[in-house]
């Protein structure tokens, strides 16, 4: 019997839905059909409309649908929650987009009401599969670095302009860097060392106060494993620092690119149709430089694992289709929301 086609019910039109969504549920044919998209405002938007997609205003109506199985918010941050619930009281299984909420007392509340209602909710980190990532983490389980103790990563861009900018409202932390790319690092180094045992989280507000954080930095500690994990960016880093380091007793890995599927994504250079899509140059590897038991030292540049976040959509069918445990856990979105509520919670 041939497996059944899930229908998805978007809430927001924009990039999000537009480009980090919707082309990756459209690769899979198979498992996901976008049967409606929801937007206060249809055909004002750069997004072309999709063919065999229905769109509406009316959000009472795309939920009251009995044929969505998966409501998709990709929405301002600040609406993530009150959306996410309306979804799950209407009895669809939710993706929200990153930040998940802004506290975890929120993800707590979501997390509970989901299990009432019988369906699922998780938070849409499709950074699980980046390039970058997922090498990195392959070349520590190989065991040529030794016993690693030390992993960092870096999510730099160069936008003074966000500084430099005049800032007269209040501090909303949902607006920064914190919420906006910190959610990306974290969500890489919990769901691949697990639930630190203590973290030092800092972040800061370059511009001044009343401006968003510009700037973070988190210290994860897991002290069993002997690994301490740091997760960093600013606005103004105009040298890009590497992507993953990864330090071990018998050597170092090195990537400093991050991702080409961001890139491609940019350029509107989309994963249908395109066998290159999300493909790193050679140019882009990372480079491994270990001892072996000889004490002979050994350099090689390392072809990245070939990845693509329509994975997180292939997870996701087997979540909703057939009942498997769902990719990215509660216990994570709600550890990730206390390590950024304690770096953000003395701003203003």
């Amino acid at each position: 019997m041939a497996e059944r086609i899930l229908n998805i019910g978007f809430i927001g039109n924009g990039k999000g839905a537009n480009r980090y969504h919707i082309p990756f549920s459209q690769a899979l044919p198979e498992k996901f059909c976008v049967k409606t998209i929801y937007a206060r405002h249809i055909g004002n938007g750069p997004w072309p409309p999709l063919p065999n997609v229905s769109y509406t205003t009316e959000l009472e109506r795309m939920l009251a649908d009995p044929e969505i199985d998966v409501v998709e918010i990709s929405t301002p941050p600040q609406t993530h929650y009150a959306l996410s619930k309306q979804a799950l009281e209407a009895g669809k299984h939710v993706v929200c987009d990153k930040p998940f909420t802004e506290t975890a007392a929120q993800a707590e509340e979501l997390f509970a009401l989901a299990a009432e209602k019988g369906v699922t909710v998780q938070c849409y980190q499709n950074r699980r599969f980046d390039s970058d990532f997922l090498t990195a983490k392959q070349v520590a389980a190989s065991g040529k670095l030794g016993k690693v103790f030390e992993i960092v990563t870096h999510y730099d861009y160069w936008r003074p302009e966000f500084v430099r900018m005049s800032h007269e409202a209040d501090y909303d932390r949902m607006n920064g860097i914190v919420y906006g790319h910190s959610c990306h690092c974290v969500d890489q180094l919990i769901s691949w060392l697990g639930i630190p045992d203590r973290w030092h989280a800092e972040a800061r507000q370059l511009g001044g106060v009343g401006h968003p954080d510009m700037y973070f930095d988190f210290d994860l500690y897991y002290d069993e494993q002997g690994i301490k994990a740091t997760a960093a960016a600013n606005y103004t880093c105009a040298i890009q620092r590497p992507s993953f380091e990864v330090y071990g007793e018998r050597g170092t890995f090195i990537r400093v690119e991050k991702d080409q599927q961001e890139r491609d994504l940019k350029h509107f250079y989309l994963p249908v149709g395109h066998a290159d899509f999300g493909l790193d140059t050679p140019e882009q590897w990372g480079t491994l430089r270990y001892y072996d038991e000889d004490d002979r030292m050994h350099e090689e540049r390392v072809e990245p694992v070939r990845s693509t976040y329509s994975q997180f959509f292939d997870a996701l069918y087997e979540t909703v289709a057939k009942g498997a445990p769902q990719l990215v856990k509660p216990e994570e979105t709600i550890a990730q929301l206390r390590i950024m509520e304690d770096a953000t919670r003395d701003l203003h």
